[in-house]
């Protein structure tokens, strides 16, 4: 049944695009878009609602949604035992719900922050509304109202406005961060290689890792970039990484993504090795070929494109 709200479906989801963040609508996805797709979208499966709740709630910012389920699962804020494209459940979504957006709760819920008091917690918020029951599955249009319950409460508003506060005192720290890397980058004559800071956070490339064709083993000369940077890593309080592969755009759409996300999972797993940070806390996402960076016609233009980024903050909760 579909929910019933105050307005019509039109007018609802423009006052949604309006509240939720800008930067769910980046990459050129367009806002009216996204939303008509999640709106019609009769069950949701967990990476779906892993996305779009991280990036509402302002934990994570990432177009991938296997990236985004994996950095629910790795903290625990959905079952360990559920796949990827799994229908998602309604008491699953409460916990991460409650999570994403940092809920206190009641006793039960505090000390066992569970799916089960998640869901009772949420009700009893007035969150989750109608005929439900916790284990039913959650339709796009479902999703969209409860994250707009989250974000319309004040102590959300409050929450998210702390987080922001805590991220520009981060950024400063970054920024120190980013020109120290810069600075080892042109005294180690590192190639193709380069540092920026965003908003929301460190993003080192490195171009042409020369991976093998077909291959996701990481060569000589990539470990070498990563360890000239790694000690600079280790320094960053409470660092989380985000690593991302992206190729040319040579080779079927199913095989270059996984390519570039095995790449990707090659760096990571080499970050981790030279203790730059725990494992639970690097998130690989891969993109094949669909964020070139360079012209594909030429022989430099690929080899840009064919490049693995680490994208690095701090803990700002």
């Amino acid at each position: 049944m579909k929910l019933n709200f105050y307005f019509g479906k039109t007018c609802f989801l423009l006052i949604l695009a309006a509240v939720i963040p800008g930067f769910l609508f980046g990459q050129g996805i367009s806002p009216a878009a996204e939303f008509e797709n999640l709106f019609n979208t009769e069950v949701v499966t967990y990476s779906q609602a892993s996305r779009f709740v991280l990036e509402a709630a302002e934990e994570l910012i990432i177009r991938d949604p296997h990236a985004a389920f994996q950095y629910a699962v790795n903290y625990g804020w959905l079952p360990k035992n559920v796949g990827i494209d799994d229908i998602a459940r309604l008491d699953h979504i409460a916990m991460l719900l409650a999570n994403s957006f940092n809920i206190n709760g009641g006793l039960l819920y505090s000390v066992t922050k569970n799916s089960r008091y998640a869901y009772r917690e949420l009700k009893y918020m007035n969150v989750i509304q109608g005929r439900v029951v916790s284990s039913m599955p959650v339709s796009g249009e479902r999703l969209i109202f409860y994250v707009n319950r989250m974000l319309g409460r004040q102590d959300i508003i409050n929450k998210l406005d702390e987080k922001n506060l805590a991220r520009e005192r981060m950024r400063g720290h970054l920024e120190e961060v980013a020109a120290e890397l810069t600075g080892i980058i042109i005294r180690q004559s590192i190639a193709d290689t380069t540092v920026q800071v965003t908003d929301r956070g460190i993003v080192v490339t490195f171009s042409d890792i020369q991976f093998l064709a077909d291959s996701a083993e990481l060569p000589a000369v990539g470990r070498r970039k990563i360890n000239e940077i790694a000690g600079v890593l280790r320094a960053v309080p409470g660092v989380k990484i985000i690593v991302t592969g992206h190729t040319t755009n040579v080779g079927g759409e199913d095989y270059l993504l996984e390519l570039s996300r095995s790449r990707a999972r090659s760096v990571a797993d080499y970050l981790v090795s030279l203790g730059v940070c725990e494992a639970e806390n690097v998130i690989v996402a891969g993109y094949g070929g669909s964020r070139p960076i360079a012209d594909n016609a030429t022989p430099q233009g690929m080899a840009a494109n064919r490049r693995v980024e680490i994208t690095i903050f701090g803990d700002i909760k």
